[in-house]
């Protein structure tokens, strides 16, 4: 008799308490708005380019299947309302650092290097209004630590010096 194994993959970011069943995970079919955003840090101003995924699908897909990251750029999640995002790293080719930001633009914690392929669950264990993913060690080479500043429109900073 032939058992028949059923596979579902789970989208990248999901709430920890309902994760969003994905049964064809493409990339989406548009290009994602682009933006700049700050980082203000002990140890000054950290500017990055950055792709912004605010859409379901965006969000859902992230920065999988890139074998590269420019130097100073990124992928800002805005999840509209805070929420306590469920994010790992399937089909994700390369490490990454993610922030997790709060509604007011601070890093409340970083996830930091972590593991291409990997399913484990990353969480703050809190609601955040976003997270911000660069390459993995940036946050260290930077100097970026909790408790530093994300300047970018969706927390209403964005002209904070």
């Amino acid at each position: 008799m032939k058992k028949l194994l059923a596979i579902v993959a789970f989208s990248t970011v999901s709430l920890i308490s309902a994760p969003v069943p994905v049964f064809a995970q493409s990339a989406p079919s548009d290009a994602l708005e682009t933006s700049s955003l700050t980082i203000q840090s002990a140890n000054g101003s950290h500017a990055f380019d950055i792709e912004i995924a605010d859409e379901a699908d965006e969000i859902s897909y992230g920065l999988m299947n890139r074998d590269s990251l420019g130097e100073n750029a990124g992928m800002l999640f805005d999840f509209g309302n805070p929420r306590e995002p469920g994010m790992y790293m399937k089909n994700t080719l390369i490490p990454l650092d993610m922030l997790f930001i709060t509604s007011d633009g601070t890093v409340l914690m970083i996830a930091r290097n972590t593991v291409p392929g990997s399913l484990r669950t990353i969480s703050p264990g809190t609601a955040v209004k976003g997270v911000l993913e660069i390459n993995g060690g940036r946050a260290a080479e930077l100097g970026i630590e909790p408790g530093d500043t994300v300047q970018h429109e969706i927390f209403g900073n964005d002209d904070a010096e």
